[in-house]
């Protein structure tokens, strides 16, 4: 199964992988990866057997290098100006293909191999959790190239590393290894490159094995925890266990077995 040639999807076991599939460029982003990006997230919200989705970058050099460089020094705008009335509607629409993959139902596992930079790394930072081989470079240079990161980035990397580790790697661009990345929180695992993606299709099982209700529910509690204040996320977790509650008898039975063996 694919969406695109410069996006591939494949579904198995409930789990979907999507693989940014430009390796010549470091899996660059330009227009057809984003119109990739968006089929996915799309095919994923009509399927309701899938439970998790993995994406990742093709080859062993990359996730993602960022910006397609060489697209936006032509002219050529990640998303066709002849579809939006100004730039600031393009970042938009650009940033919204992104948050599709936040606010997918199901969650969203990054397996980051090798480069994961500027609009990479944004692309990164609307995942779930984070897994990184070691061989990762992060960085999010784009004030270096004239702008701040714009798909998100400001926001993203501010709610995971804090408001001085983001404003160090934003302001300097600075590139960090997997190990400094593990360290301020970026990334949740670091695991040799060929253990990669075992890794993360273990824990997208691990997690697809869970009731979906719940599974769903945690991660639209978790998300409200990110952005409101307390006490609406404290109301916000109780009517989602009150919606998602399954037969508490039978998870309280299956933990006793558990923690027996």
């Amino acid at each position: 199964m694919t969406t695109s040639k410069a996006v591939l999807l494949k579904v198995q076991d409930k789990v979907a992988t999507i693989t940014l599939n430009r390796p010549e460029v470091r899996n660059a982003v330009n227009g057809e990866v984003l119109d990739g990006l968006r089929a996915a997230a799309e095919h994923i919200l009509s399927e309701p057997e899938i439970r998790v989705a993995i994406i990742t970058g093709a080859g062993d050099r990359a996730f993602c290098s960022g910006l397609d460089l060489k697209a936006a020094m032509s002219g050529e705008g990640i998303v066709p100006t002849r579809a939006v009335r100004s730039e600031f509607e393009a970042l938009q629409m650009g940033g919204q293909i992104y948050t599709m993959f936040e606010t997918l139902p199901v969650p969203v596992i990054a397996a980051i191999n090798g480069y994961c930079l500027g609009i990479g790394l944004e692309l990164a930072l609307v995942c779930d959790i984070r897994l990184a081989s070691e061989t990762a470079i992060f960085s999010i240079p784009e004030v270096q190239m004239g702008s701040i990161p714009d798909f998100g980035g400001t926001q993203r990397l501010t709610k995971i590393v804090g408001i001085g580790k983001a404003k160090e790697l934003i302001f300097t661009g600075r590139r960090i290894n997997a190990d400094e990345a593990l360290r301020i929180g970026l990334v949740e695992y670091v695991c040799p490159l060929d253990k990669l993606m075992e890794e993360a299709r273990n824990l997208a099982q691990e997690i697809a094995s869970v009731a979906p209700s719940l599974i769903q529910g945690a991660k639209r509690a978790i998300n409200v925890a990110a952005s409101y204040p307390l006490e609406i996320g404290l109301n916000y977790e109780a009517i989602t266990a009150v919606v998602t509650r399954q037969d508490i008898r039978q998870g309280s039975a299956s933990l006793l077995e558990k923690s027996k063996s």
